[in-house]
């Protein structure tokens, strides 16, 4: 007999994702298309469709199908059990906070946002720091409020909202082990560059021939252009749904380098989207599996392969065809010299601009400063000094009376999102584990990659992790695809590997 409350289940959360879609969608067009003064009407019909799908997961008939369907689950498939437990995940994220919660939330990290914006050019912390307290102080009685909900801690249920299934507990040991290796690693790879002879392309480089070598780079590395497309935002991202991936970046004339990593970024986050189960995809277990695995797709593509030798050796010669000039320097273009130029390594202020060994540094001290917030072990009074204190620990640099490449650069915290920094380093890591896979499972993986051949690679990922959606929680994913849960050493090993 038919487990007849699980398919009402999957009526309800195919009408949800039928709404997502067309609000991806919406997304992507404010960002990319849409003229300015539509941005207004364009929020008040976003808003709705929110509020629509929240009514939608957390109605009471939705509850009591959940309960029903799970009485009598043994009756589904494993994939359907699978859905099932993510059915009941997103109704629990939903009514685990309280609706005047939500509002208040919504409020201050949009007052603190749009004043974030101007407080920062201005370094102005003093002006900031009454607008990050609300939100702060929002934020921790929202993690009480999950907790209590989920019997998990305060930080941990933020965290799950992010990275399904992970703790804190865990990561402590995971980033501890980076904080051993890193500072020292850091300081003898900066050393040993200062002898490397390199030679920096000089531009302009036209923004239409950047476009056209993206778009070829794409292609050729398995992105599918009849279900997604590259444009142009102020802030590159990925969006759109599986059958209509939209990935987006930004050009500078000066720097080729930027805008064709940050594509080929996206595109690891596209080709992850596009190869999502087909016969699921209406369904949350048809959905990625957590950031950390979304960001381990495109730190595959850019870090693992684009920025690997392999790659360059495949690449150099379509980027200098597509963006030399007859007064650059040939010996600029060679795969070597692209090679130590994405390379470089050199402690900075900024995150956003950190290279792939200092990276985690800046992650591990947001993670350990946003937990002291949320186990009130720290005032967002005493932040910038607790920052200064870390920065100089963790990479040499101070950063006092500096606040906005200290405290104040990133938007994370404006509207409240603690518990999203950890998944930028766990994708790192979880991507260099998969490539370590990868390479042992695909016989002479390096000399396909240095002919332009990703046929056997993309089948590998997609049977791996594309093709398995959330069908598995996070370590049980890592172990069907590597053998074992995530473990540091094999990125402490790329990083030796790829920077001696």
């Amino acid at each position: 007999m038919p487990n007849t409350c699980y398919s009402q289940l999957e009526h309800v959360f195919n009408r949800i994702y039928q709404l997502q879609h067309l609000a991806s969608i919406a997304h992507w067009d404010m960002a990319a298309m849409m003229p300015s003064g539509g941005s207004h009407a364009r929020g008040e019909a976003l808003a709705e469709v929110s509020v629509i799908i929240n009514e939608l997961i957390s109605d009471n008939s939705t509850a009591d199908l959940i309960q029903q369907a799970d009485q009598s689950k043994l009756e589904l498939s494993a994939w359907q059990q699978a859905n099932l437990r993510e059915m009941h995940r997103l109704w629990l994220n939903a009514t685990s906070i309280n609706s005047e919660l939500v509002k208040a939330k919504a409020l201050a990290g949009s007052q603190c946002e749009h004043a974030w914006r101007t407080l920062r050019a201005d370094n102005n912390w003093q002006d900031f720091q009454p607008l990050l307290e609300t939100v702060i102080d929002l934020t921790i009685e929202e993690s009480q409020q999950r907790a209590e909900a989920s019997s998990l801690s305060p930080y941990d249920a933020l965290l799950n909202l992010y990275e399904p299934g992970q703790n804190s507990a865990a990561v402590d040991v995971i980033f501890a082990e980076l904080v051993e290796f890193l500072p020292a690693f850091i300081q003898r790879v900066v050393e040993r560059q200062k002898g490397d002879n390199i030679t920096r392309p000089t531009g302009p480089f036209p923004i239409e021939a950047q476009r056209d070598l993206g778009l070829l780079l794409m292609e050729k590395t398995g992105f599918n252009f009849e279900h997604g497309r590259l444009d142009v935002s102020h802030h590159p991202f990925c969006g759109g749904v599986s059958e209509d991936v939209r990935i987006t970046t930004r050009y500078s004339e000066d720097d080729f380098s930027e805008s064709l990593m940050g594509v080929l970024h996206e595109t690891g986050h596209a080709k992850y989207e596009q190869g999502l189960p087909k016969e699921w995809l209406s369904q949350p277990v048809g959905s990625a599996r957590g950031m950390g695995i979304h960001e381990s797709q495109s730190l595959f593509q850019e870090m693992q392969i684009a920025r690997g030798q392999p790659f360059l050796q495949f690449a150099a010669p379509i980027i200098q065809q597509s963006l030399s000039n007859e007064q650059t320097d040939k010996q600029c273009w060679s795969a070597e010299n692209l090679y130590q130029l994405n390379n470089r390594v050199k402690p900075d202020y900024i995150r956003v601009n950190a290279d792939e060994v200092t990276y985690p540094m800046h992650v591990i001290l947001r993670y350990e400063i946003e937990k002291l917030l949320i186990n009130k072990e720290l005032e967002v009074k005493d932040l910038p000094e607790l920052w200064d204190i870390k920065m100089q620990q963790y990479l040499g640099l101070s950063t006092a009376g500096n606040y906005k490449d200290g405290c104040m650069q990133d938007i994370h915290w404006t509207d409240g999102s603690l518990g999203y920094f950890p998944t930028y380093t766990l994708g790192a890591m979880n991507a260099a584990q998969l490539y370590n896979a990868a390479d042992k499972a695909i016989p002479e993986l390096s000399q396909q990659i240095a002919k332009g051949e990703f046929g056997a690679l993309n089948q590998w990922q997609k049977d791996k992790i594309w093709s398995q959606g959330s069908y598995f929680e996070i370590d049980e994913l890592m172990s069907y695809a590597t053998g074992e849960k995530l473990n540091t050493r094999y990125f402490i090993n790329h990083l030796k590997k790829r920077f001696g």
